[in-house]
Parts: structure tokens; C-alpha cells; sequence
């Protein structure tokens, strides 16, 4: 940046319009980080929630509940952990135990929500420990280290995922896995792998974590800009984004000197998030695949694609990478109506059709706000991990969504119950075959009933 510039307040509120949705992820892993500082140790938010404080995680031992409030669209095939990473506190140690021919994959994404590692059975990780290290740490790798995982920015999220069946016996089988699951500080490894009782962890209060109906507001407009400038310290350029920087800091600067540079911006970024509302809505965004399904090929990969990382942030923040997870969205039935729980509608795979997975695949139904439907079977996915599904004498497997509850027992087990109202349903397929990726195998479409 050079010499002193005047802004007007007409360019300021373009520029803060493109600074806000450009920075809002980055934005919403910073606050993240600052709220869980406050946690003292590894835990449960409200009792569900995983959480630990920078540089840890907490871990789940079962499927996450339907009351949190802290991640949209979570599912309901794994095992999860969270914790944030704060690189001014050094590098992190990660625990990989042995997994067996279990299904699992850390997501380590850095403040962009750009994964930067590769920690999964797709990618053959040996058990050991690995580090999640800054790129100006130049400290020695202990002995005992199996790799070293480099990352950018100040602030990072690690969230371990493992495959669960939904079954007491595999429940029971995956304990002294999880068990072994941890993140510490580089200054607390010694060799071992440590061994956590993730049923006993502490609780913390966390009510943001299960209250009121959408996510927790990890991001606010009304103060979006008096932590930018902090943010742009955090997040170095990406090679072409230098001019971009530039641009945002003349106005922060006008803004710290003018009062009505700083209310410009302040408008600016409360107009900005109608956009970014818009972006929850997944028919608003993605690749459409067919059917009124959409997808997206950018996860944790986003790079410059800013509307699809915004976009993604909003609706469903901390996706893997397309070859860890294909994700499809789906908003509207085959007919182009908005999908509504008073209505029937089924989702028909053909025998031989079923998501072609080396991992798991699942179909979720999500309400309105992207979260999990309460209801009596305790029920919001079907796919993998259910062992009871009926399948059609010609070896077709048909789900059926919303309407009223079947009374058949082998309807009943393909049945999905959804809201009396606007919902969504959301197929993953962990380590997707080659023609998820290319596009070749695509959803069936949601037809009513």
C-alpha cells in the first residue's frame, strides 16, 4: 500500500460489501477460536457438543444429537471431534490409532476452510502421531513423529470423523478407538499415544450450543469490521490477492479516521449479509447434477472460488474434499416444488445404483435451518450404517421421506420422518468412486409420492 488515499464513502461500501463476503469464513473460524479459548480443558458443550480449547479437541464416542446448534448440517454415520488450532501457540500434536478396516478421516482446514492435510484410510495413514504445524515454526520434529502437516494462518479447526454403525455392538467396538483420538500441544508429546476417556470428559455451560433454532452466530455484521484488520494479519494473501489486501486496508485505515468511512462500512456489511442469507439456500448455489440436485467441487479446496467458500460456510461449513466426500444438496423434488414434510416423496436407487463408496454413503433430512429433525424413532439419516433396510425383489432400495409414519414394518424401515414444513435432504458418499467425481453417477431424483 502506498501513499495516504481518500476514500469516499460511496467506494468504501462497494469495497466493504466485497470485503464481507470475501472474509466471512475467515471471520467465522477467528470467532470460533476466541470463544473456545474460554474453555478450560477438553469437553462437551451443554453435554454434546465436542469441544477443547486451541490446540485440543474434544471427542464424541456416538452420533452427535440433534440439539446442537454449533455446526450446521453435522451427520449422523460418525463418531466426531472438534477443536480449533491457534498457531501463535506452536504446533499441535494429532493422535491416528490403528483403525482396523474402520472408515475414518481427519478434516484439518486452515482459516480459509482450505484443507491441508491428508489423514484418512483413503490415503493409507499409517497409526502414529502426526503435527499440524505453522509455516514459520522452526523448531526440530521430535523423534516419533510420522509426518508433518504445514498450515498458513493463524486459526485452524481439526475434526476427526469415524464411521459408526448404528448398532449397541459397534457402539461398544469403537470406544478404545475414539479413546485413542487426541490433540495436544508439540510440549506434551512424549512418544505415547495417549488414551482419553471421552465418556467421562467434563461439561461445559455452551448454552449457544444447543439453543434457539439456527446456528450459533458465528459471524455478526454489525462487528464484522472491528476485527478485519486483525483477520488480514491472520490470513496471509494468497499469491494474487495482494491488491485485494491493499484495497481493504485503505479503507480500514479511512474508516479509523472518519466516522462515516466506519458507518459506511458497518451498512455496507449488513447489506452484504442478505447476500450471504441467500447463500444458505442450497438451490441458490452449487453445480446442478440432474434432478434439481446440486453439488460442489471445491471443498476445503476453495482457493479463490470465493461464492462457493461463502457459500459453503453459511449452509454447511467444514465439508472434506471432494475426493474425501462428494456432497449433494437437494431443496426441491423432481417437479421443481419446494420439498415440505406434509407431503410423501421417495428417492429410488435401481439395484446396482446405490452411491458407489469405498467409504459410506447417507441420505439426511435436514429442516429448515440445516439441523436434524427431532422425532420419535431418534432417526434423521439412513444409508451404510443401517443394517434393516428392505430392498425390492429386484434389488432396487427406495427411501421414502416425510408424510405420515408407515405402519408396514418394512416401510417403516426405509422411512425418513421430516418436519411438518420446508426441509432438505443432503446425500454423502465418503471416498466417492471416480464417477461421483466425474460426474458420471449422479442422485436419483425425489419424486412425490
Amino acid at each position: 500500500m502506498g501513499a495516504e488515499q481518500r476514500v469516499t464513502t460511496a467506494y468504501a461500501t462497494e469495497v466493504a460489501r466485497a470485503a464481507y463476503l470475501w472474509g466471512w469464513p475467515l471471520v467465522n473460524i477467528h470467532n470460533r477460536r476466541v470463544f473456545m479459548e474460554q474453555l478450560p480443558g477438553p469437553g462437551l458443550l451443554a453435554g454434546i457438543v465436542p469441544a477443547g480449547p486451541p490446540n485440543h479437541i474434544g471427542m464424541l464416542h456416538d452420533y452427535i444429537r440433534p440439539e446442537e446448534r454449533v455446526v450446521a448440517c453435522p451427520n449422523q454415520d460418525v463418531a466426531y471431534g472438534f477443536g480449533p488450532l491457534d498457531a501463535n501457540l506452536g504446533p499441535a500434536v494429532v493422535q491416528v490409532p490403528d483403525f482396523g478396516d474402520r472408515f475414518w478421516v481427519y478434516q484439518v482446514v486452515n482459516q480459509r476452510t482450505d484443507s491441508f492435510v491428508e489423514l484418512g484410510k483413503m490415503y493409507g495413514t499409517a497409526p502414529g502421531h502426526y503435527l499440524l504445524a505453522p509455516t514459520t515454526w522452526e523448531g526440530e520434529v521430535p523423534v516419533g513423529i510420522a509426518g508433518v502437516f504445514r498450515y498458513d494462518t493463524r486459526c485452524g479447526v481439526v475434526i476427526p470423523r469415524v464411521f459408526l454403525d448404528d448398532t449397541a455392538e459397534d457402539r461398544a467396538a469403537i470406544l478404545p478407538l475414539v479413546n485413542q483420538i487426541s490433540v495436544y500441544p508439540l510440549a506434551d508429546f512424549d512418544g505415547t499415544m495417549k488414551v482419553t476417556d471421552w465418556a467421562g470428559v467434563p461439561s461445559f455451560g455452551g448454552s449457544d450450543a444447543t439453543s434457539g433454532q439456527a446456528e450459533t452466530q458465528w459471524v455478526n455484521p454489525e462487528t464484522f469490521f472491528e476485527s478485519f484488520a486483525e483477520i488480514l494479519d491472520e490470513v496471509p494473501p494468497l499469491p494474487g490477492e495482494e491488491a485485494l489486501y491493499d484495497w481493504f486496508r485503505v479503507v480500514l485505515d479511512a474508516a479509523q479516521r472518519d466516522e462515516d468511512i466506519a458507518a459506511a462500512c458497518r451498512q455496507a456489511a449488513v447489506d452484504a449479509d442478505a447476500v450471504v442469507k441467500k447463500l444458505f439456500e442450497f438451490r441458490n448455489y452449487g453445480i446442478p447434477v440432474g434432478g434439481n440436485w446440486t453439488t460442489q467441487r471445491s471443498g476445503a479446496r476453495f482457493g479463490t472460488d470465493y461464492l462457493m467458500r461463502t457459500a459453503v460456510g453459511k449452509s454447511n461449513i467444514f465439508v472434506n474434499t471432494p475426493n474425501e466426500t462428494t456432497y449433494f444438496y437437494q431443496d426441491l423434488d423432481a417437479d421443481g416444488a419446494r420439498l415440505n414434510g406434509t407431503r410423501r416423496y421417495s428417492v429410488r436407487f435401481e439395484a446396482g445404483q446405490l452411491p458407489p463408496v469405498a467409504g459410506f454413503w447417507s441420505l439426511t433430512v435436514y429442516n429448515k435451518h440445516h439441523f436434524f429433525h427431532a422425532n420419535d424413532l431418534d432417526r434423521f439419516s439412513l444409508g451404510t450404517k443401517n443394517q434393516n433396510l428392505t430392498r425390492g425383489d429386484d434389488g432396487s432400495l427406495t427411501l421414502t421421506v416425510g408424510g405420515e409414519r408407515p405402519s408396514d414394518p418394512a416401510d417403516l424401515a426405509n422411512w425418513l420422518p421430516a418436519p411438518a414444513d420446508d426441509f432438505s435432504v443432503y446425500l454423502r458418499a465418503y471416498w466417492p468412486d471416480e464417477s461421483i467425481l466425474n460426474g458420471d453417477w449422479t442422485p436419483p431424483a425425489v419424486r412425490p409420492v
